[in-house]
């Protein structure tokens, strides 16, 4: 969970809910389509390392099934997401503010670092305002503490 946050950009409940049939495989990666805040539908780019890291953890389940499953294989609990980010960060000696929410500003952060156009990151996030997006330019999470969480 933790590496498709970090690697994607989403939101906690876009993750919780994300199931198979919701996945495309492409050429170099792969599609989520993804149903998020305000009832808005994107698609959001998984990367090829992502993608292959999301497919070998899937067991013989059908397209209903969650991408990452609970413990008893339905949807995971947003509140369960983000006290695995919680304790994950405190082992990786990271401050205690980061948060499942955090990984979604990392992302946003180094992309706009490494040079990614701001409207690709805006579509990926899925932020109706370019503004928003923009503020992710000076909120810059520490690259090897996300790493340390992926």
């Amino acid at each position: 969970m933790r590496a498709l946050l970090y690697g994607t950009g989403l939101r906690i409940s876009e993750a919780c809910a994300l199931r198979w049939r919701d996945m495309t495989r492409r050429q170099s990666g792969g599609i989520a389509t993804v149903f998020g805040k305000g009832g808005k539908t994107r698609h959001v780019q998984v990367s090829p390392s992502l993608w292959k890291e999301i497919a070998a953890v899937r067991s013989d389940v059908g397209p209903d099934a969650p991408v990452i499953p609970g413990h008893d294989g339905g949807l995971l609990h947003e509140r369960a997401v983000d006290r695995v980010v919680k304790r994950a960060a405190k082992r990786a000696g990271l401050p205690p503010d980061v948060s499942a929410h955090w990984l979604r500003h990392a992302f946003a952060s180094h992309q706009l670092d490494a040079g990614q156009p701001v409207h690709w990151v805006q579509a990926q996030l899925g932020h109706s305002s370019l503004a928003t997006t923009t503020r992710y330019s000076h909120a810059s999470a520490d690259a090897a503490g996300a790493d340390l969480l992926a």
